[in-house]
């Protein structure tokens, strides 16, 4: 599933459609429930993220939300083999077109007439993440820290990816409880967030893999942070750390890797 990162290149890469109007609107899969003819004529004020939706902002109809589950993408172009799996075409009056790809047909698309209200926490690049919020929210956590990174209700847009690698950069163990963790760990933690995000943003985020169903920034270019992963996926292999093989656990249904040498 595309995370903060990979949602923030997409938006990123979609702000050139600020200030145009929606001339047509193609709604291609009768499971988004939307109707094209809420769309035509609004004008695109902006394009931002919240934790892993995408929030088109339409000046006098409200917010367009896109959430991409496994498998989807919103962008100005797509490739040949993208077309069948084409759910929504938003065509501007800039000439451009927006395309939704969604091949599992799990994302999701909807108007929110009144603006997008989603009771979603605290964004991890934002200001508003500090350590001694981080602390707050691990002292009431009896679960395991891993899970509350992934709660979104906590921290909005870190997934599984980002979960394991932000743990291994705090040298963390995934299975301790939140409210297990030291004031020291707690600010190691703390920079783990927020560097691994910054740095797979900085890498257009992580693309595993060569399916059509798999996180691409455009039609010919994926991300390139897969290749400075440390341990998710990396089961058997040795850490980059210490040299002790990563191992792979099941945490809530969700495989976790991790060093049981360095992470405790």
């Amino acid at each position: 599933m595309p995370e903060l990162p990979e949602v923030e290149t997409l938006v990123r890469s979609l702000h050139s459609i600020a200030g145009t109007h929606i001339v047509e609107a193609e709604i291609l899969d009768d499971r988004l429930a939307l109707a094209g003819d809420e769309l035509i004529g609004a004008s695109i004020v902006g394009v931002t993220r919240r934790g892993k939706y995408i929030v088109i902002g339409l000046n006098g109809r409200g917010d367009l939300i896109v959430h991409l589950r496994m498998s989807g993408r919103l962008r100005l172009d797509r490739s040949e083999c993208e077309t069948p799996y084409t759910r929504m075409i938003l065509r501007l009056d800039s000439g451009q077109s927006v395309y939704f790809v969604n091949p599992r047909r799990l994302g999701t698309v909807m108007l929110c007439p009144n603006g997008f209200e989603a009771n979603l926490g605290v964004e991890p690049t934002g200001e508003a993440f500090t350590i001694e919020r981080l602390a707050d929210l691990a002292g009431m956590c009896r679960a395991p820290v891993k899970q509350l990174l992934l709660n979104q209700r906590k921290i909005a847009g870190i997934g599984n990816i980002y979960a394991a690698e932000a743990l291994w950069r705090a040298q963390i163990d995934p299975r301790r409880p939140g409210d297990s963790l030291g004031t020291g760990e707690i600010e190691a933690l703390h920079v783990g967030i927020t560097s691994v995000l910054t740095d797979a943003i900085a890498q257009l985020g992580t693309t595993i893999g060569t399916s059509v169903s798999d996180y691409r920034l455009s039609a010919e270019e994926g991300g390139s942070f897969q290749n400075h992963l440390a341990v998710y996926g990396r089961k058997d292999e040795p850490c980059e750390r210490c040299g002790t093989r990563i191992e792979r656990i099941i945490q809530a249904g969700r495989s976790t890797w991790f060093c049981p040498a360095c992470q405790q």
